[in-house]
C-alpha cells in the first residue's frame, strides 16, 4: 500500500486563499482528526481546523473516496488561508498523523498506476500548468481529452490483432490459413508503419508549440537586431549601442504571437573577425540558427548591406531592411526601428510564417515530446524490419510485431501480455 502524502496544490507564496491536496490510506483519518467526521462525498464544508487543542484555520474541506478521485485513491482538499503560518501550522499537523510531503509529480504518478490517466494524459497535466498561450493551451486540452492517447492506442490495438494473426500462421500453418493471416500481419504492418511515418513527419510542429518556436535574428553588426528584439519584446532585453560588436552571446525574449510562443533570440553580429570571443558569439549564433525560424535584419542604407557576412549563413525564412527613415529603396519588408514605421507589417509577416509552421494541416494530433518521438521511431524501425521477413519466417514477423506493440505501449504506459493472450485465444483457438 502506498504511503500517504500530502503537497501544496496552488502557487507558492503569499495568496488569499491556498490548496493542500492528500492521497492515501490516511487521508479520512487526518480529516477526522484536524476537523471531526467526514463530509460528504464531493460535497463542500466549512470546518474549523485544529491539531491537539491548538487551532489552524477555519477551512473549506472537499473529500473524495477512493476510487473516484484523481488518484483512485482516498483524497482530501484542504482550501485555507494562503499565509505561511497557516500552510506550515497545517503542514506540521499532517506530517505529524504520519503522512509525508509529496514528490514532484507522485499525485499524477499514482493517477497513472490507479489506471485514472494513461502516461499521456499525465503529461498533459504539466503542460496545463505551464502553457502561457492560447494555443499551447489548446494543444495541451486536446492532449488531455486522449487525442493522442486514442491514436497511439488505436495503432496498439491494430499490431495486438497483428501479432494474433502471425501466431495464427505458425500455429495453423498446416491447415490452410497460415499463409492467408501472415499476408494480413505483413499487411496491418505495412499500413501501421506508413501511418506512424507520416505522424513523425512533422518538422517538430507539436515540440516547437509546446516548448516555443525559435526565431533567430542574424545580420552584421549595427542592423539593429537589439533594437529589433526589444521592440518586439516592447521592453529593454538587449543592450543597444552604437559600437559595433556590442551583443557578444544570444540573448533570447520569449513572445506571444498570435497566441502561439515566439522564442526570439538577438545574436551576435555577423562579420569577418578574428577577435577570440566575438568569433565564439558567431558560432553560436549560428548554432543557435540551425533549429527554428530565422530572421535576416541588413542596413538598407548601405551599399553593400551583406558585405562581411559569412558563406556557411542560412538561408532566412525572412530578410527585413532596417532604416527606411534614411530613405532608400529595397525589394522586400521595410522598416525603421528609429521611427516604428513597418513594424506593423513586420508583426503580421511574423504571425503568418508562425501560424504556417505550428497549424495542423489535417487536423491529426501532433507528436509533443522527444520521449514520444523515439518511441515511435524504435516502433517504426522494427516495424520495417518486420516488413523485410519472409515468408518462411513467420516467428520474425511476429516477433518484431511484438516489439513495436510495446514500444508504442510504452508512450501511454499500456504494456500488457494479457491483452495479446486474450485476443489469440478469442479468435484463433479452434475448438481447443
Amino acid at each position: 500500500m502506498n504511503p500517504s502524502i500530502f503537497a501544496l496544490a496552488s502557487a507558492p507564496g503569499r495568496a488569499g486563499v491556498a490548496v493542500v491536496r492528500v492521497s492515501g490510506p490516511l487521508a479520512g483519518p487526518a480529516i477526522q482528526a484536524l476537523a471531526g467526521p467526514l463530509p460528504a462525498p464531493r460535497q463542500a464544508a466549512l470546518r474549523r481546523l485544529a491539531y491537539r487543542e491548538v487551532r489552524i484555520d477555519q477551512a473549506v474541506l472537499l473529500w473524495f473516496a477512493g476510487p473516484e478521485s484523481f488518484t483512485g485513491e482516498d483524497v482530501a482538499e484542504f482550501h485555507i488561508h494562503g499565509g505561511r503560518a497557516v500552510r506550515e501550522a497545517l503542514f506540521s499537523a499532517l506530517f505529524d498523523l504520519g503522512l509525508r510531503p509529496a514528490e514532484p509529480g507522485e499525485f499524477s504518478r499514482r493517477a497513472v498506476e490507479n489506471g485514472k490517466l494513461d502516461l499521456t494524459r499525465a503529461e498533459a497535466i504539466a503542460d496545463l500548468v505551464d502553457a502561457e498561450t492560447p494555443a499551447q493551451l489548446r494543444q495541451a486540452l486536446r492532449q488531455h481529452d486522449g487525442a493522442l492517447a486514442d491514436l497511439y492506442e488505436g495503432w496498439r490495438a491494430a499490431l495486438i490483432a497483428a501479432v494474433g494473426r502471425a501466431e495464427a500462421a505458425i500455429d495453423f500453418s498446416d491447415d490452410g490459413v497460415g499463409e492467408a493471416e501472415f499476408a494480413g500481419a505483413r499487411q496491418a504492418a505495412e499500413k501501421i508503419y506508413q501511418e506512424i511515418q507520416r505522424h513523425m513527419d512533422d518538422s517538430g510542429r507539436g515540440e516547437s508549440l509546446r516548448e516555443g518556436l525559435r526565431l533567430t535574428i542574424l545580420g552584421p553588426p549595427n542592423a539593429g537586431k537589439s533594437s529589433l528584439i526589444n521592440a518586439l519584446a516592447r521592453r529593454s532585453v538587449a543592450i543597444v549601442s552604437e559600437t559595433p560588436g556590442t551583443t557578444r552571446d544570444v540573448v533570447e525574449a520569449r513572445l506571444d504571437i498570435a497566441g502561439y510562443l515566439l522564442q526570439v533570440a538577438d545574436t551576435a553580429g555577423m562579420r569577418q573577425s578574428d577577435e577570440p570571443i566575438e568569433a565564439e558569439g558567431m558560432r553560436r549564433a549560428l548554432a543557435h540558427a540551425a533549429s527554428g525560424m530565422t530572421l535576416l535584419l541588413l542596413d538598407g542604407s548601405l551599399e553593400d548591406p551583406r558585405a562581411g557576412l559569412p558563406s556557411d549563413l542560412p538561408a532566412p525564412d525572412l530578410t527585413v531592411w532596417n532604416k527606411s527613415d534614411l530613405g532608400f529603396e529595397r525589394v522586400g519588408l521595410s522598416i525603421s526601428l528609429k521611427t516604428g514605421a513597418g513594424m506593423a507589417e513586420l508583426l503580421k509577416m511574423l504571425q503568418q510564417k508562425v501560424q504556417h509552421k505550428l497549424d495542423s494541416k489535417d487536423g491529426a494530433p501532433p507528436l509533443t515530446r522527444p520521449r514520444h518521438r523515439h518511441a515511435l521511431q524504435e516502433a517504426a524501425a522494427h516495424l520495417q524490419h518486420s516488413l523485410a521477413a519472409s515468408k518462411e519466417h513467420p516467428e520474425l514477423l511476429a516477433e518484431d510485431l511484438r516489439l513495436a506493440m510495446r514500444a508504442i505501449g510504452r508512450i501511454t504506459g499500456q504494456v500488457d501480455v494479457e491483452e495479446l493472450l486474450d485476443f489469440v485465444f478469442r479468435d484463433f483457438c479452434i475448438g481447443k
